[in-house]
């Protein structure tokens, strides 16, 4: 019996020849080759009966054994060095690698192993590769306790869990890079919706220049474009006002400087009617910018009265000018969302609240939708909401937390100083710089990463990089990546669709992910492929409705047109007073001044000059 238990003893039991089984499928090679960041493993691309095995791919991790703690590469490259296939025996393959980290077992018996970037111990040479085990994969991306979202699968194995750290990934700013058709605008999508169910405070105002954003996110979002839009001129400061009246052109420092002077008396005569042209000095000032009401009609008659004054001679054409601008301004339809007859009161608090969701009622999303929106008017109107948007983060103290998101972001800020608009460069600069400090933070979607102004791209803290084609777009997402993970980017022309590859703050380590799959009802664009396809099984195209979509006109009144026949019989009939409209018609120029704050010229009701 003695003899028996000793032999028994000596033998090892089923659990380690399982482990030892196991322990031989999972090894793959050994290491041959190690510097400070890479390493190169011989091993054979078949087995000894001449089958390939397929073990080794570029992209896969691999796990290095060194007893207390485990290596862990990245391949990156595979290839033989005779560069010759044989039928006969096995063929020598080397493998390099990019070393990323190490595992560690946990203190305790059963604990989870635990992941640290960087190598303290370097593989030695003839150290065994084999399979990464899942547990050691889990540990590689785990996320500490941080609080975190799950956006999808790892491309390595879609049993683990591709997770982010949400709150570092807003605070510090985000990019989602990639080329057109990959997904990207899914990829957004989805990251909003986990965004706001682990951030219930959280409010996100979308720059969309598409339209496509809104059906994608029907439960959260309220659309606003030019129609809803209301805006008031008063809010804009001197530059972004400047962009409106020059349409994008470069503007003329004499009526710049016109307008500075002749703007705070505007608002002086809305607040205090009967004041006249005096100015206030010292803390209560106005100036061009203060975000405070004025009338068009008593700009304009600012202006009128400084032409007429004789000192002001030689300034009578920049004025001349000026106001034509300005009446030309307000007349155009597609500037109603600024010159909108309702807008002269004081309705910043409406205005703000219905933009920035305050109260959110539910819906904490805006969708900004600037599809057909003349380019000068997209200008100074994101350079509005930019500022507007850093300010309530500001003067909030915290209390409201803002994603400002910039689809198209190099359309805003791009990489040449020279192209832009330089106000709306200024505020999302002090977003990407400051935002973070007050609660306010920005994210950044475009195709075309070369073009993006660099210091923008610089504040972004995490990466989302999709397929990109470009080798300057490439470039430049090798620059903000770590040296040891540089590899992983080898990948980024070859990715799949909803494939990325994740890096930066909100990400334990470089993770290459394929993103959820969204129902295709909310899929960004879905509706308008829908529309697009119920079109086309239409008979004919609705030109009327096209027409008038691009006049941007709305039909006359009655009333107009009632006012029209009277001038027209009026001018007939040789009547001096036929432009004064009767009463019972129409309006009066007061009437018109109190309620519109421009003149019924202005509408085209009646001639200025016949």
């Amino acid at each position: 019996m003695y003899v028996e238990r000793e032999a028994s003893v000596g033998e090892p039991t089923s659990q380690e020849r399982r482990n030892a089984e196991q322990n031989d499928r999972r090894i793959l090679g050994n290491v041959v080759q190690c510097d400070g960041a890479r390493a190169t493993i011989s091993a054979y691309a078949d087995d000894v009966d001449g089958a390939v095995t397929g073990l080794w791919t570029v992209g896969k991790m691999i796990s290095i054994n060194l007893g207390s703690t485990r290596t862990v590469g990245l391949v990156y490259e595979i290839g033989k060095s005779d560069r010759a296939w044989s039928n006969e025996g096995q063929n020598a393959i080397e493998v390099s690698i990019e070393l990323i980290g190490e595992v560690r077992d946990g203190a305790e018996p059963g604990a989870r192993p635990v992941f640290d970037r960087g190598i303290t111990t370097y593989p030695h040479i003839g150290a065994v590769a084999h399979r990464i085990r899942t547990r050691d994969l889990q540990a590689v991306y785990d996320l500490a306790g941080r609080h975190s979202i799950t956006i999808g699968t790892l491309a390595q194995d879609e049993t683990i869990a591709a997770n982010i750290a949400i709150d570092d990934t807003l605070a510090r700013h985000f990019a989602i890079v990639g080329t057109t058709g990959v997904g990207k605008s899914t990829a957004v999508s989805l990251l909003l919706r986990k965004s706001i169910a682990a951030r219930p405070d959280l409010r996100i105002l979308i720059l969309d220049p598409h339209n496509e954003f809104a059906a994608s996110l029907p439960e959260y979002c309220v659309r606003v474009d030019s129609k809803t839009l209301d805006l008031p001129f008063w809010m804009f400061t001197l530059e972004e006002f400047a962009e409106v009246l020059f349409r994008g052109r470069e503007t003329e420092p004499e009526e710049i400087d016109a307008l500075r002077d002749l703007i705070p008396a505007a608002k002086n005569l809305y607040r205090n009617p009967n004041s006249g042209a005096y100015l206030r000095r010292g803390s209560d000032a106005l100036t061009a910018d203060t975000p405070v009401p004025y009338r068009i009609a008593d700009l304009l008659k600012q202006i009128d009265e400084r032409m007429g004054m004789l000192e002001s001679k030689t300034d009578r054409p920049t004025l001349r000018s000026l106001k034509t601008r300005i009446e030309s301004a307000a007349a155009d339809p597609r500037y109603r969302f600024m010159f909108n007859s309702r807008l002269i009161e004081d309705t910043i608090h409406e205005t703000i609240g219905n933009i920035f969701r305050v109260p959110h009622h539910g819906r904490p999303v805006t969708c900004f939708e600037m599809a057909g929106m003349p380019s000068e008017v997209v200008n100074s109107v994101c350079s509005v909401l930019a500022r507007l948007a850093f300010d309530l983060a500001l003067w909030s103290e915290g209390k409201l937390q803002l994603l400002f998101l910039c689809e198209e972001a190099h359309r805003y800020m791009p990489a040449d100083p020279r192209l832009g608009f330089a106000p709306t460069r200024h505020a999302l600069s002090r977003i990407a710089k400051e935002g973070r400090k007050y609660g306010c933070y920005l994210g950044v979607v475009t195709q075309r990463p070369g073009e993006l102004d660099p210091t923008i791209l610089s504040q972004c803290s995490t990466f989302f990089a999709m397929r990109l084609a470009n080798e300057q777009d490439q470039a430049i997402i090798r620059s903000a990546i770590a040296d040891s993970s540089a590899s992983s980017l080898a990948f980024l022309s070859s990715m799949g669709q909803r494939e990325a590859i994740a890096f930066g703050e909100g990400v334990a380590t470089t993770m290459r992910l394929k993103f959820e799959k969204l129902p295709s009802h909310l899929l960004p664009g879905t509706a308008k492929r829908e529309e697009a396809a119920s079109s086309k099984a239409g008979d004919d195209v609705d030109l009327v409705a096209i027409v008038e979509r691009l006049r941007n006109v709305p039909k006359p009144t009655q009333q107009a047109m009632a006012f029209a026949e009277v001038v027209d019989s009026g001018r007939q009939a040789g009547d001096p007073d036929y432009r004064k409209p009767p009463a019972a018609r129409a309006p009066s120029d007061d009437d018109f001044d109190m309620r519109y704050g421009l003149k019924p010229a202005t509408f085209g009701l009646r001639p200025q000059n016949d």
